[in-house]
């Protein structure tokens, strides 16, 4: 498996995962793909990365600023995607790991994900990638009929910004 920096091209690949993610109603709130322009403008233009195995894209992981404020310019929400057919096969830690050390060569001493508690894997990922639990928001957004609480997690790096 190759990690490999994506762009605009690989966009259709990603898409396609992100939808995978949506459709689980544990991933997201969101409900329909943005376009590249969008998602491009929501992300960091560094730490776009994917896991590629025999020329599919197996997952995909990158950065969103938390706060255009300067003080916050070392912290970013993470999102991670795995593709249907490579989830429970290491392809996110494949990929969490390389992006934190992406993101500590960026200058990125914080990294949070807020999470729906009911995906326990992702939430055991972030365990195991050294992310705590910092706290809950409760019924912080509405779907399908349904209040969702989700948990914050958060990884401080031992390497920047001490």
């Amino acid at each position: 498996m190759n990690i490999i920096p994506f762009t605009e091209s690989h966009y259709p690949q990603v898409a396609i995962i992100y939808l995978q993610g949506i459709a689980t109603q544990q991933a997201t709130f969101q409900t329909e793909v943005p376009n590249w322009k969008d998602w491009d403008k929501g992300h960091l233009q560094h730490c776009r990365i994917a896991a590629v195995e025999s020329g599919e894209i197996a997952g995909w992981a990158a950065l969103s600023p938390v706060s255009s404020r300067s003080v916050y310019a070392g912290v970013a929400e993470v999102s991670v995607y795995i593709a249907q057919n490579f989830r429970g096969k290491g392809v996110g830690m494949i990929l969490m790991q390389e992006l934190i050390r992406q993101s500590e060569e960026q200058g990125i001493w914080t990294l949070q994900s807020s999470i729906f508690p009911e995906n326990k894997a992702s939430v055991s990922l972030h365990e195991k990638s050294g992310f705590r639990i910092m706290g809950y928001r409760e019924k912080i957004g509405y779907m399908n009929g349904i209040w969702r609480d989700t948990m914050i997690m958060e990884r401080r790096s031992r390497n920047v910004g001490i």
